[in-house]
């Protein structure tokens, strides 16, 4: 009989979704509970720390996944820039700097910032003793901010977008998604045959993406019929071309990911939770699809020019 202990087995596949899932669940509980507190401070306090920890901690993670493949950035650089975006953008949409919280005031915050954050960047490679990878360390360190608390931050303008109520626009957008990913996962694991990007994700299915659509839009439909009086401009059309059009980017977001984690030889993108991952893991599928959210909402739902019968 062998004295060396048997090595432990890896969660199965199942055992990780249902894991991040989980995780996913407890996230949000904790954000929407604050949310319908009544309480303002409460809920703008909880809602911003949040976001920031997000941010912040997925910025890392990304940044870890370069330097994995070997590509220079400026850490510290970028994870200030990072948390300095998230909380301006915060100050901004809830009027706390003076301004209205208009979409365009929001809007050019950011712009500028991040203008100068390209700036501040070459001014810091002027000034690199050691690295010669310039553009590389420039390239990586501004991308790591628009991939991670760039596009967090629609999040943050779809749940302060003005005259609306956008809770329910964001409990809506995360719900959708998430049931893409449920979607995915069970029909992929039950029927899936044909792999999509078998390089990239070898678990991916052409059928888990028709699952995703379908549960998704399931979803969708079934929110707006509950929800629909909370949500400006929303009806059964826009609940079914969200649906379909959320699942998909959900799937390719998540496909972006693993192609980032693939190319860093990771199998998760940061040891975050353990046994489930990294934050990426959980926000994959979300990045994308909050601009998505937010266009729509800003360009058609509350569009007056747009019919809405």
């Amino acid at each position: 009989m062998s004295n060396e202990a048997a090595a432990p087995q890896p969660p199965s596949k199942a055992k990780i979704f249902l894991r991040r899932l989980t995780t996913s669940v407890v996230l949000w509980t904790v954000i929407i509970t604050a949310l319908f507190s009544g309480h303002e401070v409460l809920s703008d306090g909880v809602f911003v720390l949040v976001i920031v920890l997000l941010s912040a901690a997925g910025l890392m993670e990304f940044y870890g996944l370069a330097q994995k493949r070997g590509l220079s950035c400026y850490r510290w650089c970028g994870l200030t820039g990072g948390v300095l975006l998230t909380a301006g953008t915060f100050f901004n949409v809830t009027g706390h700097l003076g301004t209205s919280g208009s979409p365009a005031r929001v809007n050019d915050f950011e712009t500028s910032f991040l203008i100068l954050f390209v700036l501040g960047l070459c001014v810091r490679q002027l000034y690199a003793k050691n690295n010669t990878a310039g553009m590389t360390a420039i390239a990586i360190t501004l991308f790591g901010l628009m991939y991670v608390p760039w596009l967090l931050n629609f999040i943050q303008k779809i749940n302060f977008f003005p005259h609306v109520e956008g809770k329910f626009f964001l409990i809506y957008f995360v719900l959708v998604t998430k049931f893409s990913d449920t979607g995915a996962y069970a029909v992929g694991s039950l029927i899936g045959r044909h792999k999509m990007v078998p390089r990239i994700s070898p678990g991916k299915t052409w059928e888990g993406f028709g699952g995703a659509i379908f549960l998704s839009t399931a979803a969708s439909v079934v929110f707006v019929h509950f929800f629909g009086s909370h949500m400006f401009g929303m009806n059964q059309l826009h609940a079914v071309i969200l649906g379909v059009l959320l699942s998909s980017t959900a799937v390719i977001g998540d496909l972006i990911e693993s192609l980032f984690k693939r190319e860093a030889g990771v199998k998760d993108s940061g040891s975050f939770f353990p046994g489930i991952g990294g934050l990426l893991d959980l926000l994959d599928s979300l990045l994308f699809n909050a601009p998505i959210m937010y266009l729509y909402l800003r360009h058609i739902l509350t569009n007056p020019n747009w019919p809405h019968s």
